[in-house]
């Protein structure tokens, strides 16, 4: 269930969050991305906050599915990228074969992690065959919320590549380091991305 107060943070910190993630280029993990999936391909934006992923895909000739439970980083990805970006959770991943990709950037990380194998099941019915998801999370234990109210759900390497796995996935890359973030902390994180075998 989507937390109602990291929402209220996203719906009035959305000018920040875009101001700091702002990029006239896709970095290398979403380039990296792009460069998998095929032109034409439907790519499901999973928390996509202000839409800047979004539009580095539309540009690059995919078709991005941009979905945000923040009202305000909707509205925002609409007007200033004329993104077609909708209201939701994860709650609302759903279809079977539907998706090229999956693009859940430093997104999944809000949810609980009672939730989270139901999510990546979800994802892996959602993907279609040789399909591609990119995965950001924070990683430790535990459960907290940061500075800002936002709920994180920390994870391990190994955990979430068991969640891959319980999802029908296979991991092709993994990347670990350490960013800083809207709530000003530098926290270490992982980056995988896997593919669903058909």
């Amino acid at each position: 269930m989507a937390d109602a107060r990291t929402i209220a943070v996203y719906d009035a910190k959305a000018a920040d969050y875009a101001a700091t993630f702002a990029a006239t280029a896709p970095d290398e993990s979403l380039r990296d991305f792009i460069a998998l999936i095929p032109k034409g391909g439907r790519v499901l934006d999973l928390g996509c906050g202000p839409g800047a992923a979004s539009a580095h895909m539309k540009a690059a000739g995919l078709v991005p599915d941009p979905v945000d439970a923040s009202a305000a980083m909707v509205k925002m990805a609409r007007e200033k990228f004329g993104l077609d970006a909708r209201q939701g959770s994860f709650d609302d991943i759903s279809g079977e074969d539907v998706y090229a990709g999956i693009w859940a950037n430093f997104s999944l990380l809000h949810a609980t992690r009672g939730d989270l194998t139901r999510h990546f099941q979800a994802i892996g019915r959602a993907l279609r065959p040789d399909g591609v998801l990119h995965v950001g999370m924070k990683t430790g234990t535990g459960a907290a919320r940061d500075a800002l109210d936002r709920r994180y759900t920390y994870v391990t390497v190994e955990e979430l590549r068991g969640l891959l796995q319980r999802g029908g996935l296979v991991e092709t890359y993994v990347r670990e380091g350490t960013e800083r973030g809207l709530a000003g902390t530098d926290d270490p994180f992982v980056i995988m991305r896997a593919v669903k075998h058909g």
